[in-house]
């Protein structure tokens, strides 16, 4: 019996299929199925059950997985425990960024970390605010850059990063451009062009509107607040976005404030309190390179481009 034995079985139990088992692990399907199929003899039982369409647990299988979890959690304990002794940090660290994210210090971070840390495998996601903050939540994230409402999640640990109101831009002729300030009441009159659900900015604003009771028309979505400014751009709708985004488009668009929206929009790096010395490690990293954001964003106005 080999720990990689255990760990692609322990892969094959929790995907239920072989082929995606052997894509976590980087094998083969042939190979993992040959080692695992070298375990059961070993053990004297067979543990996958292969007669179905999915991979599933036989009894011997059930009663093996917890132990094979232990084994596998054993051996990474020691590893990091001799590791540490001889001040070696290796492993690996999944980062969750917000989609179209462009804080490049998160960039920075990540290479002081690779130079200094070149043990530890970096893999880069992308998806939004409300997913990542699931994945951290669940472990499939180690760490994450994420926009929300308000604050970052009480559960999980984190570093704000920038926290700023939202703001509305419109085209020079827009009936709004006049008057520089309106409420969400006189918003709504219009239709909306903001960043789609599970962004930090659009949880701002739809809390906002629910409670003032107004219901919004959201005539285009993006995924970019670039995209979100270039369809205000072209007279499209009024775009909601945080204020240094708005304020960074005064050349081609009008700014303007929303009195009845106090909550601000933040980015933030949250993690779960459970860290590795991989993760500690790039925590202490990113304080370093993430707060030249908060930096320049009190100073130059011009980091909101990445609160989502």
């Amino acid at each position: 019996m080999e720990l990689r034995q255990l760990e692609y079985f322990v892969a094959v139990a929790e995907e239920a299929n072989f082929t995606r088992a052997a894509a976590r692990v980087h094998i083969s399907q042939s190979g993992i199925s040959a080692q695992i199929r070298q375990l059961e003899a070993d053990l004297g039982a067979t543990l996958i059950d292969r007669s179905g369409r999915s991979a599933t647990l036989t009894e011997a299988g059930s009663a093996a997985l917890a132990h094979a979890r232990a084994a596998l959690a054993c051996a990474a304990a020691l590893r990091q425990a001799v590791d540490e002794v001889n001040g070696l940090i290796r492993g690996h660290l999944v980062v969750g960024m917000v989609t179209a994210c462009t804080v490049t210090p998160l960039f920075d971070t990540l290479a002081a970390y690779h130079l200094a840390h070149p043990g530890v495998a970096i893999s880069l996601v992308e998806d939004n605010s409300d997913r990542l903050i699931e994945r951290v939540r669940s472990g499939t994230v180690d760490v994450a850059l994420i926009g929300a409402a308000g604050g970052p999640p009480e559960d999980l640990e984190s570093l704000l990063i920038v926290s700023e109101g939202l703001a509305a831009a419109v085209v020079p002729d827009h009936p709004l451009a006049a008057r520089r300030h309106t409420t969400l009441q006189g918003l709504i009159a219009y239709p909306i062009v903001c960043l789609p659900a599970g962004t930090g900015i659009r949880a701002v604003f739809d809390q906002a509107c629910a409670a003032r009771g107004v219901q919004p028309v959201i005539a285009l979505e993006a995924s970019a607040p670039a995209a979100v400014v270039d369809l205000a751009a072209r007279g499209l709708g009024v775009a909601v976005l945080s204020e240094s985004i708005v304020a960074s488009e005064c050349d081609r668009l009008s700014a303007i404030t929303l009195d009845d929206i106090d909550t601000p929009a933040v980015l933030a790096l949250v993690w779960s309190d459970s860290q590795s010395p991989a993760l500690r490690e790039l925590i202490g990293h990113s304080r370093q390179h993430l707060s030249s954001v908060a930096l320049a964003s009190s100073e130059q106005g011009q980091t909101g481009r990445s609160v989502r």
